[in-house]
């Protein structure tokens, strides 16, 4: 019997549609006073990404935000692939562009369906560094979807929640890449967010990583 891709996802330890840890705002980190909590749940996040990555290819990018794995903390990564990693802690949209687009997405936490959802072109994210500063980075097109897809959640919300009045999302079964392939080249960025790679020791500055569904 076929595994439903929801239920794949459960199994791999992705929070699914419904809990309320999906619905509420996530709780920011006090920086650099929590570091290395910010780093052990940074680790966390990057191994449930192996073990996904290990049985679903996501040709669109993927990204996962912490209360996915059931922590309510202000945290957000995406993989290395082409370029960098990326770790997100306490990330905040301060602008974007009025120039929106339509695509396909898809959730791990409802991993049945893919909706159609219209989000800007670029944004400026501000996020806390481990040492406490602020830094401002510009996101555009393809990661500018990703990054935006990921903050939702810290905030409690899905993508279902930004899709048009009247448009549902599909059934997997007839999505079939009907969306255009994500350009996630690299963004310009105001001031560069330190790219962050984990340690093979934790708690030596183990969010040196050098990461939507």
């Amino acid at each position: 019997m076929d595994v439903r891709p929801s239920q794949r996802m459960r199994d791999l330890g992705i929070v699914q549609h419904g809990a309320g840890i999906l619905a509420e705002p996530a709780r920011a980190f006090e920086l650099p006073a929590e570091r290395y909590e910010a780093e052990r749940i940074v680790d966390e996040l990057f191994a449930a990404m192996e073990r996904i990555g290990q049985v679903h290819p996501f040709a669109k990018g993927m990204g996962l935000a912490a209360p996915q794995v059931g922590i309510a903390r202000a945290a957000v990564v995406h993989p290395p692939g082409d370029a960098p990693a990326i770790i997100l802690l306490n990330p905040r949209i301060t602008d974007h562009s009025e120039e929106t687009d339509e695509q396909y997405e898809g959730c791990l936490s409802f991993f049945d369906v893919r909706g159609l959802v219209p989000r800007p072109l670029k944004i400026t994210v501000e996020t806390t560094a481990l040492d406490g500063k602020t830094v401002a980075t510009v996101y555009e097109h393809g990661l500018a979807r990703l990054i935006h897809h990921e903050i939702d959640h810290l905030d409690g919300l899905l993508y279902t929640d930004r899709m048009k009045t009247g448009v549902k999302p599909i059934p997997v079964e007839e999505y079939r890449q009907t969306g255009l392939i994500y350009s996630c080249q690299a963004s310009a960025q105001v001031d560069r967010l330190p790219r962050y790679k984990v340690r093979e020791a934790r708690g030596l500055s183990a969010v040196e990583r050098g990461a939507h569904q």
